[in-house]
């Protein structure tokens, strides 16, 4: 099992930022704005970087990228908003390009899209937690423990990011109008986010979920019984009005747990979606069981079911698979309709 870390090395790309004049308010306490450029262009897309502190899962400020739909200097309106986990990667999945494309064809409606950069430690923040308790649920890996700070960080983007984001710019601030997207580790914790804080997130976006993180390592049964979130759908109660979509690879991996011929990577969202049974016998229950629709065949039959699984064909556990998996996503979230 390869899915905890990205394939290939963690990186800071740097950007050049072009920001509009307009956008010129105070800056929430602990966000430190990067200086503006003089005259935007009216239909480019801008970015802006800012530093936010964040005590509790970093030492320091981390880095918050966000990418301003064309227009945005000159309109007064209030836009949707898109968090994404591992900002650092946004130019290895082809963010910029991709909005640039749909834009271009009108296919999506304008959003703020907001990259955070992974926390120093990745495994320890980008994890699985239990809110109501205030603390994190911790996965032993042969890598080490997963999930050490997730209560953590899911409180910093909950109770600093967002408020920070929101004062700062236009947006909507309605869980209708506010989704969050992550891949790997970091779409574990984006369905954590969206699970824990329903008042905050309606859509969510996960690209190879880590979903076979588990309480117990003993053997595959141990594994299959504890997996955090599988048990954490199973004694819970459906989140009015949320929208999941996850994506995965048909050749992520090839190991296969409970031997029916299903990949881990496919089998485990799967079972968070539809219920995980065993010889007919439903032992854990699924989003479909708390009463969403299920979609398990988005990529051949696209609907607007609560919860949809694209099975991206060849697709693997690196970048260039969420590349591909990317427009799809911004599209069944985006649309013009």
């Amino acid at each position: 099992m390869n899915r905890v870390s990205h394939s290939g090395p963690k990186r800071t790309v740097g950007l050049l930022v072009a920001v509009s004049a307009l956008l010129s308010a105070c800056v929430p306490p602990g966000m430190d704005r990067s200086p503006h450029a003089a005259n935007p262009v009216i239909d480019a897309i801008t970015v802006e970087t800012s530093m936010l502190e964040a005590p509790t899962v970093s030492p320091q400020p981390i880095r918050v990228r966000i990418w301003l739909p064309p227009g945005y200097a000159v309109a007064t309106r209030r836009y949707p908003t898109l968090y994404i986990n591992d900002g650092q990667d946004m130019e290895a999945v082809g963010l910029q390009a991709t909005l640039e494309r749909l834009y271009a064809g009108k296919a999506i409606q304008p959003v703020i899209v907001v990259a955070i950069d992974m926390p120093p430690d990745r495994m320890g923040a980008y994890g699985f937690s239990d809110r109501p308790n205030a603390r994190s649920l911790v996965a032993g890996t042969r890598y080490g423990a997963v999930g050490t700070h997730a209560h953590a960080y899911s409180e910093w983007v909950a109770k600093a990011l967002v408020p920070a984001i929101d004062a700062r710019y236009r947006t909507r601030r309605s869980p209708d109008a506010r989704a969050v997207l992550g891949w790997s580790l970091g779409a574990a914790n984006a369905f954590n986010l969206a699970w824990q804080y329903p008042e905050l997130f309606g859509h969510v976006g996960a690209f190879s979920p880590s979903f076979w993180l588990s309480a117990d390592r003993n053997d595959a049964d141990a594994v299959q019984r504890s997996r955090l979130a599988q048990r954490m759908v199973d004694g819970s109660h459906v989140r009015a009005d949320l929208k999941l979509f996850f994506a995965v690879g048909t050749t992520e991996e090839t190991d296969d747990r409970d031997g029916d011929g299903i990949n881990d990577a496919l089998d485990d969202t799967r079972d968070l979606m539809d219920g995980w049974h065993n010889g007919g016998t439903l032992h854990a229950q699924g989003l479909r069981q708390l009463g969403y629709s299920v979609n398990l065949d988005y990529g051949q039959h696209a609907s607007t079911d609560d919860a949809v699984l694209l099975s991206l064909q060849g697709g693997g556990h690196n970048q260039v698979s969420w590349a591909r998996m990317l427009p799809t996503f911004f599209t069944w979230a985006y649309s013009k309709r």
